[in-house]
């Protein structure tokens, strides 16, 4: 159920974000604008030299998380061990993880271990770092893929805002642009044995979170970015962790928050009070499935897949009609991927599979224009497309940044190695794009588009 609790928000000066296509140089959220993957107008080299970059640095943690970028800051969220501790002390912690770990349908998981948690903020012109604070501590335990810092920063023109989560707490904090901390907020305890991974979102005045948790635990949600208490709440009958995060959509003279799920499939809400405008079930319910990536705007479509590992997983584009209800438009059931978002750029739709197969559609239709297997992929591919418009950029998790032209048929155009495992999404943003690793971060500089 929802929380009665109810607020107006200002959500003029939003449609931007609904546009297809549309870029800014700013990059707010995971997959800057809207998730849509677009870069500003830069066009960035295909194949790097070392004139190639900005600069390259090693950050003071690990993540999986991508930067997000505002003008000349960027900020990404790290995570170190903590100092050792007196033994005994965080014995009902380590207790609650591995229960949780415990009780968690998935496989794969790591033991629980200590954590800190440092949100930064870095220069975009040299790398340097502006500000750090560390937070709080706490036991980690996920999937072994995944990190306890694998969620991306949301930032506006006034704060940047973090998630983390344990089996104990889920932590919302945010801060001034200048590293002053503005509020803190506990959201609860995390279900999932993958653990925690879902990035914010900021609209208006609201802090927009996807709270999908297993056995039903979950909940979507929204906080008053300005105080940190929570406005309103959406319960979820969800059996396992999601990572996708919302999309925008323009409806009727209103923006609608886009969610997607494996038991749910698309629900859209309205924002200003939480309530459920519609929703459609569309993904297989036979197997167990989870939504990962998150889904992208097309004109009036919403785009989103839904899969798990070895099973069967689906893409699927609905529609919202005039009577608020979700129609399905096309449905695309191979080479789907699970774990990266897929992009539209232009009138195509570039679904990059895990294993490097790239499917390119007609994004109206879902027809398909080619298909073809990356070379040169090493390992997984965990983090999402992005474009600047006229290339198509992913990574392997080896640490190897493809790229691929915006073209009729397949055209590989460079692999750049950056050493080290890689499992995250580039950024745009100060006219360049910014890409991370386990532990270190790279700008590699853009050149003004004609």
């Amino acid at each position: 159920m929802k929380s009665p609790r109810l607020i107006a928000i200002p959500l003029s000066g939003l449609l931007w974000l609904t546009v297809s296509g549309a870029r800014a140089e700013n990059w707010p959220r995971f997959r800057g604008p809207n998730g849509s993957g677009l870069g500003a107008d830069v066009t960035i080299p295909a194949q790097w030299t070392d004139a190639d970059f900005r600069w390259r640095i090693d950050l003071p943690g690990m993540g999986h998380g991508s930067p997000v970028v505002w003008g000349d800051k960027l900020f990404l969220l790290c995570a170190t061990e903590p100092a050792p501790k007196a033994k005994g002390k965080a014995k009902g912690k380590k207790k609650a993880a591995e229960a949780a770990a415990a009780s968690s349908p998935d496989g794969d998981a790591t033991p629980p271990a200590p954590q800190r948690w440092m949100p930064i903020c870095l220069s975009t012109k040299d790398g340097s770092i502006l500000w750090k604070q560390e937070i709080s501590e706490g036991s980690f335990s996920g999937h072994r893929f995944n990190s306890p810092a694998s969620t991306t920063p949301a930032v506006d023109e006034k704060r940047v805002v973090f998630t983390w989560g344990t089996a104990e707490k889920l932590t919302m904090v945010a801060f001034s642009h200048s590293g002053e901390k503005l509020w803190e907020a506990d959201l609860g305890p995390v279900s999932g044995g993958h653990g925690f991974a879902a990035s914010p979102m900021l609209l208006g005045d609201l802090v927009i979170l996807n709270n999908d948790q297993e056995n039903e635990k979950g909940n979507l949600l929204a906080v008053d970015a300005n105080t940190g208490q929570v406005k309103w709440t959406v319960k979820r009958h969800s059996q396992r962790i999601s990572y996708s995060v919302p999309c925008v959509i323009s409806h009727g003279g209103r923006d609608l928050l886009v969610f997607t799920n494996w038991q749910h499939g698309f629900t859209v809400i309205d924002p200003k009070d939480g309530s459920v405008v519609a929703e459609k079930s569309v993904f297989f319910l036979e197997t167990n499935e989870r939504a990962i990536s998150s889904p992208v705007v097309y004109q009036d479509l919403i785009i989103g897949t839904c899969g798990f590992t070895a099973n069967p997983k689906q893409c699927v584009a609905v529609r919202l009609n005039a009577q608020n209800q979700l129609e399905e438009v096309w449905r695309i059931e191979r080479n789907v991927p699970h774990i990266p978002s897929l992009i539209v750029v232009g009138d195509r739709a570039y679904l990059w599979d895990d294993a490097g197969i790239v499917t390119c559609v007609e994004a109206a239709t879902g027809k398909e224009i080619w298909k073809g297997r990356v070379p040169g992929i090493e390992g997984t591919c965990m983090g999402s497309p992005v474009s600047d418009g006229q290339t198509v950029f992913c990574a392997d998790e080896s640490g190897n940044v493809h790229a691929i032209a915006v073209a009729d048929e397949l055209k590989p155009l460079g692999k750049n190695p950056l050493g080290e495992v890689c499992r995250t999404t580039p950024a745009f943003g100060d006219g360049a794009m910014f890409v991370r690793t386990v532990g270190k971060l790279v700008a590699v500089e853009g050149r003004k588009s004609p």
